[in-house]
């Protein structure tokens, strides 16, 4: 997830859904509470940054971890941030909502951290909060999801999510030309469509999709669960009684997804997932689902912030830039995994 804005108040836990996919939603959701590899977050040596240096509070607020790849972020931070002999790791809870959250960041700003890294429940939301903290002299990190506001952070670290739709699409595309499919079925199963992120990854879906004159025939819109991706895929084979291939913009939302098609018996087509699992890598590897591929959408991105906000704390820029001071903005990009190159890319799945 945007911008990875996934509100987290707004979604059942990954553990609901219907009884007879129960067992398989709940397997496929135990490993993402697994802790960081060490590709994940890189240790605290190596480079000319990892010295130790002036000693930094680092104040780190995301929202609660019910989801594989919210769990990561702060997994994650934690274990980067433990990686430093010279930082201090302070975590306040994000509460319910983006309101519970702002309350909570603002009694951090009184204990004045020498830099904040949060991940906010909404951007937009949360925006006046990172224009206290930067009009108090507290950097902020924003992580993922947008703030409007080029004022209210120090610096900015997000994944691609059009580049995820430009990515999942190019490799539809290549694979039906392949194929040789003409007049091919396309369908789609977004995350939140109220949420920036998934608006982007389908108008990067779409706009490359345009560029190989093909077009999305059926579109359904998830919430980022399990048992959400179920339902929706369910509906989306029923409606559907053939198939070409199908994106579905999360990996644990696709976990409900595959519960489906299983299910309801059904192979003809191929599926490309979202996010980076290491559920989604090993099915990919195995080869024996309609999963062939997923997108890449790291939350090792929270390492990332960890170790830039360390730098900015300390006055220090980036070991490999010309560059004085830590980039404002850093975009990362969305790659493709499949079958050729997964097991290289599974030390970093979440």
């Amino acid at each position: 997830m945007t911008q990875h804005s996934r509100d987290m108040s707004r979604r059942r836990l990954l553990f609901g859904g219907a009884a007879v996919g129960a067992g398989v939603l709940l397997a496929g959701c135990t490993s993402n509470e697994q802790a960081p590899t060490e590709a994940q977050t890189k240790a605290a040596d190596g480079n000319a940054n990892a010295e130790p240096g002036k000693q930094v509070t680092i104040g780190f607020s995301a929202p609660a971890a019910d989801h594989g790849w919210i769990a990561a972020i702060t997994n994650n931070a934690k274990a980067q941030a433990a990686a430093y002999s010279d930082v201090e790791f302070k975590i306040v809870e994000a509460g319910a909502d983006a309101a519970a959250q702002r309350a909570a960041l603002a009694t951090l700003i009184s204990q004045t951290p020498d830099v904040i890294v949060l991940l906010p429940h909404d951007g937009k939301e949360l925006n006046s909060f990172g224009l206290e903290a930067m009009a108090a002299g507290i950097p902020v990190v924003n992580l993922d999801r947008a703030f409007p506001d080029a004022k209210a952070y120090r610096l900015q670290i997000k994944g691609d999510n059009y580049g995820m739709g430009v990515s999942a699409a190019t490799f539809i595309a290549e694979q039906l030309k392949a194929k040789g499919v003409s007049n091919p079925v396309i369908a789609e199963i977004a995350g939140m469509d109220e949420l920036e992120l998934t608006q982007e990854r389908t108008q990067g879906f779409n706009d490359t999709l345009a560029q190989h004159g093909l077009k999305v025939k059926n579109r359904r819109a998830a919430r980022f669960t399990a048992d959400s991706g179920q339902q929706e895929a369910s509906q989306l084979l029923q409606a559907e009684p053939k198939i070409d291939a199908i994106w579905n913009h999360d990996d644990d939302q696709g976990i409900g997804v595959l519960a489906a098609i299983s299910q309801a018996s059904r192979n003809e087509f191929f599926m490309v997932g979202g996010a980076g699992s290491k559920k989604a890598m090993e099915d990919i590897l195995a080869d024996n689902t309609v999963l062939k591929a997923t997108v890449t959408y790291s939350p090792s991105m929270a390492s990332s912030a960890i170790s830039l906000a360390r730098l900015i704390g300390q006055g220090r820029g980036m070991s490999d830039l010309v560059e004085l001071q830590v980039p404002k903005e850093i975009v990362l990009a969305s790659e493709t995994i499949t079958k050729e190159n997964a097991s290289d890319y599974l030390k970093l799945g979440f």
